[in-house]
C-alpha cells in the first residue's frame, strides 16, 4: 500500500509494516518488509502520447482533470502494464480524443527526474476526422502552428516538443529529440 506521497507503509504481500532501508545487494534505500522480506521498488512512471497530425494541423486536447485542468496538451498519459510504448500512445489518443491513429515513429523522449517521470512522444497520423473529447478532455481541436495556445499549454514537455516539431517541419526533416526537464524555480525536488 502506498500513501499519496508515494511512501510505502505496508507490504502488499503480507500486510506487515515496511521499513525504509538499503536491502542486501542494493545501494539505494527501499521499502522492505521485515516480516516476509519483500522489497517494494518504486520506479519512474512512463508517460506516452502522440503528436497526431492531419495535413498541416495537430490534435490538441483541453484537460478535464488535474493536474492543469483547463489547459491544452497533446493526448498522452501513463503507460499500462502489458503494452508497448507505441500501443500506449495510441490507446491514450483514443481515450482522450476518441481518435484513431497510425504511429509514425518515436519523436521525443524527455526525462523529468524531479517528478520521477519519462515522456515518450510519437508522431502519428490521424486515420480520420471522427474524434471528440474523451472523459479526460473538455475539448479536442485540430490546430495549425499559428493557432497553438502557447500560453495555455499544460506541460513544459508539450511546449518544448511542439516548438521542435514545428521547427523540424519547417526544415522538412523530423529528427529524434531528447532532453531533461528541470523543475520550475522554487519547486520541491
Amino acid at each position: 500500500m502506498t500513501t499519496t506521497s508515494g511512501a510505502v507503509r505496508f507490504c502488499s504481500h503480507c500486510g506487515s509494516p515496511v521499513a525504509l532501508r538499503v536491502p542486501p545487494g542494493d545501494h539505494l534505500p527501499r521499502h522492505v518488509c521485515d516480516a516476509c522480506g519483500t522489497v517494494h521498488y518504486q520506479n519512474p512512471k512512463m508517460v506516452v502520447g502522440c503528436i497526431a497530425e492531419w495535413d498541416d494541423r495537430i490534435l490538441l486536447c483541453r484537460r478535464a482533470i488535474e493536474p492543469r485542468r483547463g489547459l491544452w496538451t497533446v493526448p498522452a498519459g501513463f503507460m499500462e502494464n502489458g503494452e508497448t510504448t507505441a500501443q500506449g500512445a495510441a490507446r491514450e489518443t483514443l481515450e482522450e480524443a476518441n481518435a484513431r491513429v497510425e504511429i509514425l515513429g518515436l519523436y521525443a523522449l524527455y526525462d523529468i527526474p524531479y517528478i520521477s517521470q519519462a515522456y515518450l512522444l510519437f508522431r502519428a497520423r490521424l486515420l480520420d476526422l471522427d474524434f471528440h473529447p474523451g472523459e479526460e478532455s473538455l475539448e479536442t481541436v485540430l490546430v495549425a502552428e499559428a493557432d497553438i495556445p502557447w500560453d495555455t499549454l499544460a506541460f513544459p514537455t508539450v511546449r518544448r516538443t511542439l516548438r521542435r516539431y514545428f521547427s523540424d517541419r519547417a526544415h522538412g526533416e523530423y529528427r529524434f529529440h531528447m532532453g531533461i526537464i528541470e523543475p520550475p524555480p522554487g519547486a520541491a525536488r
